[in-house]
């Protein structure tokens, strides 16, 4: 749950609360970046993925509910690697050839 009260029920209200602060706060830091890897748009993300969390905990603890929404799963900088050489194996591929030769080939009779 991140840096938010772990092991607490937060009144819902108040997690929204936070909620909505931290999505200004995120868009503000999008909308201020000094660099593409400018570290407080970084920070934001995190406040505002650790109120989401709290948000979303206490509609469950409480209501019984959730939100339509869901975090993503963080991607390691060694998946990215992997993934680029995936693609790359990808780009040695001619697919036309496969698709020259599926339409070269003859096409079973359709029943009526």
């Amino acid at each position: 749950m991140g840096r938010y009260l772990q092991g607490m029920t937060v009144e819902p209200r108040a997690a929204l609360d936070r909620l909505v602060a931290a999505l200004e706060a995120h868009h503000h830091a999008v909308a201020t970046r000094r660099s593409d890897d400018d570290p407080a748009v970084d920070d934001a993300y995190d406040v505002l993925a650790d109120a989401y969390e709290v948000y979303e905990d206490s509609l469950a603890t409480v209501f019984g509910e959730v939100t339509p929404f869901y975090l993503a799963d963080e991607v390691d900088e060694d998946d990215e690697d992997e993934d680029d050489e995936s693609d790359e194996d990808l780009d040695d591929i001619d697919f036309d050839d496969d698709l020259d030769e599926a339409e070269e080939e003859p096409q079973p009779a359709q029943q009526r």
